[in-house]
């Protein structure tokens, strides 16, 4: 295999030919950071939660490849990855990984001890995540908790502290990722079934509209929870507003439960995330 690609095979493992899953880690962090600070982030803290943020997204999709390496060529969507194929060994996508980790843990050490602190715990959850599909039904509701843990870390990057009001957005996230992960589990449901791996799209089952559903209401609340505690005004509640109106719109798509819609709802978060941060930061600009 020439250098090229190995390159290719690489970018494609890390994932950086689809940033879907890092553009949605980007706007929960983005706002955290916006509402530690009530309005413009520390200049230094911004730029390492952007590069950590994107080395953090790439390294758990290289433990997450490695965890499902003997099961991944039986899922339709995922059968033609780097590590099935053998354009990459297991041994160089373990090494990428270490080597990815310890790029992110230095960039934590720009910042105060308790960041540091809360890097080791998001650095296990993030190695932890992968084999949960084995263990549980629920390994959204485990991802939830590795997608949110910058929340936490960025406003003690810029506070020093944690305080409420970072816990009901970690909470928004929380519920927000369950909802839109499940979307993307169903798209593999049918394969998971016959693999064995589990998901809370299988645990649902036909209630699986209902309780997405019901966890975008939660965040929603918690959403507003968060903006309430920082004394947000009209144009953060707008933003509300538009995620209101993606989440029944992503409730249409889903409701059949085809494969397309159902991946076509889950890249739709991202729009929502979007405007919800942009919202946000709009609100502190005026």
């Amino acid at each position: 295999m020439s250098l090229s690609d190995k390159l290719r095979a690489y970018t494609r493992l890390m994932r950086i030919d689809r940033p879907i899953g890092t553009l949605l880690l980007f706007w929960p962090c983005l706002m955290a950071l916006v509402l530690a600070a009530q309005g413009m982030p520390d200049t230094k803290v911004l730029i390492i939660f952007i590069i950590g943020v994107v080395i953090m997204r790439a390294n758990g999709c290289i433990i997450n490849d490695y965890a499902d390496r003997n099961l991944d060529a039986h899922v339709e969507r995922t059968n033609m990855r780097p590590l099935v194929s053998g354009e990459v060994s297991t041994k160089e996508a373990l090494s990428l990984f270490v080597v990815l980790g310890l790029a992110a843990f230095s960039l934590v050490l720009w910042l105060n001890p308790l960041v540091v602190q809360l890097s080791v715990v998001g650095i296990i959850l993030t190695v932890m995540y992968p084999f949960m599909k084995r263990v549980t039904n629920m390994p959204q509701m485990f991802l939830g908790i590795v997608w949110s843990w910058s929340i936490p870390m960025a406003y003690a990057a810029q506070l020093g502290e944690v305080p409420v009001e970072a816990w009901w957005l970690f909470m928004a996230n929380w519920c927000w990722t369950v909802a839109y992960d499940t979307m993307y589990a169903m798209v593999d449901r049918d394969d998971d079934l016959k693999v064995g791996i589990k998901s809370t799209a299988i645990l649902f089952g036909r209630f699986d509209r209902h309780i997405i559903g019901l966890f975008q209401l939660a965040a929603l609340g918690c959403f507003v929870m968060a903006g309430l505690m920082a004394e947000r005004g009209v144009i953060y509640a707008l933003g509300i507003v538009s995620f209101i109106g993606f989440a029944v719109y992503q409730q249409r798509l889903i409701y059949r439960r085809e494969r397309a819609p159902c991946f076509k709802a889950f890249l739709n978060n991202n729009w929502a995330g979007m405007l919800l941060f942009i919202a946000l930061s709009l609100d502190y600009l005026v």
